[in-house]
């Protein structure tokens, strides 16, 4: 595993770790903004799930894996209740209210690798609405993230040195729908999705299907849905080395394979040291 990369852009050192967390019973009544509701499979969606969880095992990351939430039927999807950057860890105010449940306990599993900040009222902000490019963090407003959650976000961290650019996106969920970082100062998307202008100096790699701009970017490798064969053969022409996974059980809650964890460095610790991770 190539380390000191994790999933965007961070270079701290450690263990690189992904916290998951298993699918609730009730995700067919998911929150859905951009797609029509289908039947899902439930263990369909967790053989899926597990699937994924084991790629990236096997891509050298640590996972710790939560239980699910039987109440809050978007659990899995623990991307947007946190933003994890080297220094701390912002936990968001969810833009759909019936989401806002499932943080306390994502505060409660970063709490022994991270110092947390809060978001608060009126702001709303999903994780999934932010990309990380070392010390600049784009920030989609979307109908999940508001003016107030990126202006709040950026007050929290430029004391850290980053810096926070507002993109405005259009018909589709978060920015990482639109677009994700993959690398060699390259972003993957889909233009029609989003406005360029907050790019500069980025290079802006075209997504050949409308729905393929979403990537996980572990280590050197990239992680994406089995499902969009020419943005991986688009992907593997450019020499970027790919893994996919089949969550098409999962994208039927309108799923990306960023939104399924939460991926930071967790710092190493001794063997005499007291503090211990939680046990998923």
């Amino acid at each position: 595993m190539p380390s000191g990369k994790g999933a965007q852009g961070g270079h701290n050192s450690g263990l690189l770790t992904a916290l998951t967390r298993q699918i609730s019973p009730r995700i067919a009544d998911c929150e859905l903004t951009f797609q029509h509701r289908e039947p899902i499979d439930l263990p369909l969606a967790r053989h899926q799930h597990s699937a994924y969880c084991a790629a990236l095992a096997d891509l050298g990351v640590n996972v710790l894996n939560l239980p699910a939430l039987p109440d809050h039927p978007d659990c899995v999807f623990v991307e947007d209740p946190a933003i994890v950057l080297d220094e701390v860890a912002i936990l968001t105010r969810l833009g759909a209210e019936s989401r806002r449940g499932e943080s306390p306990s994502i505060a409660d599993a970063l709490r022994p690798y991270r110092e947390l900040r809060f978001t608060e009222a009126p702001a709303t902000l999903d994780g999934g609405d932010v990309m990380q490019i070392g010390k600049t963090l784009y920030v989609g407003r979307s109908r999940r993230t508001n003016f107030q959650g990126i202006q709040q976000l950026a007050q929290l961290v430029t004391p850290f040195g980053y810096w926070v650019t507002p993109v405005e996106i259009r018909n589709c969920l978060h920015l990482k729908t639109a677009c994700t970082w993959i690398g060699d100062n390259t972003v993957l998307g889909n233009r029609e999705w989003l406005d360029l202008d907050g790019f500069c100096g980025i290079e802006f790699l075209d997504a050949p299907e409308p729905h393929a701009a979403n990537v996980l970017r572990v280590g050197d490798n990239l992680l994406m849905p089995s499902t969009y064969p020419k943005t991986q053969a688009l992907l593997k022409s450019r020499g970027h080395a790919v893994r996919t996974v089949d969550i098409s059980e999962l994208i039927k809650a309108e799923a990306g394979v960023t939104c399924l964890s939460l991926i930071f460095n967790a710092p190493a610790r001794n063997a005499s040291d007291p503090a211990s991770p939680p046990t998923p």
